[in-house]
């Protein structure tokens, strides 16, 4: 089964923030671009030369992973039950 999502449900659950501090250690970013009314327009792979985010945005990715996890936990469960 496959289910299309938006960039922006990708980006809002926590899971782009994840998969950029992974990538982050071998120079590579997941970069986006937003248009004046907070659209996701573009993305695309990029090499980087930054290591990882700020203890913010950390704080931040870590709090919208455990309210993704918490909230899909169920469904994440049944996947594997099928």
């Amino acid at each position: 089964m496959v289910i299309k999502k938006t960039w922006k449900e990708f980006q809002d659950s926590g899971l782009l923030w994840f998969v950029n501090m992974i990538i982050h250690t071998f120079g590579w970013s997941i970069v986006y671009n937003i248009d004046d009314n907070n659209q996701i327009t573009n993305v695309y792979p990029a090499r980087v030369q930054f290591r990882g985010f700020n203890s913010n945005d950390n704080a931040q990715g870590y709090k919208k992973i455990t309210e993704y996890l918490s909230d899909n936990v169920e469904k994440l469960k049944k996947d594997f039950s099928e």
